[in-house]
């Protein structure tokens, strides 16, 4: 399964990284970071991601907007959206756009990890 890493926060990009390779998550292997939606973008592009962690609050352009994109150009990627965002319904609208789960930020190790195998299996 190859991930990208989406977050305009430096500190989350190197946490979700960490859980990633030290995490037991064996079948994942880290194929980007990108700090923007226009940057997830383009690394996707050339990376073809099976899964996507996606923050929905960044500069340039943001996480719904993004993952409508991302969709249009790999429909079959699965997207997490990782976000701090109290407001339920910008999560909601995401969900709707076709992300296929929800972490809200500040979240443990093993809920991301959880998380990011439901969203690999198509959970």
């Amino acid at each position: 399964m190859r991930l990208l890493i989406v977050d305009d926060s430096n500190m989350i990009r190197s946490r979700i990284s960490r859980v990633v390779q030290s995490g037991g998550l064996s079948n994942v292997s880290l194929v980007g970071l990108a700090r923007n939606g226009a940057e997830a973008l383009r690394v996707a592009r050339a990376t073809q991601p099976d899964v996507v962690t996606m923050d929905l609050t960044m500069p340039e352009m943001d996480g719904i907007e993004c993952i409508k994109e991302m969709l249009r150009m790999l429909p079959r990627t699965n997207i997490l959206v990782l976000s701090a965002l109290s407001d339920k319904s910008t999560a909601i609208q995401a969900l709707r756009l076709g992300a296929r789960g929800f972490v809200a930020k500040p979240f443990s190790d093993d809920e991301l990890k959880i998380a990011l195998l439901d969203v690999a299996e198509g959970k």
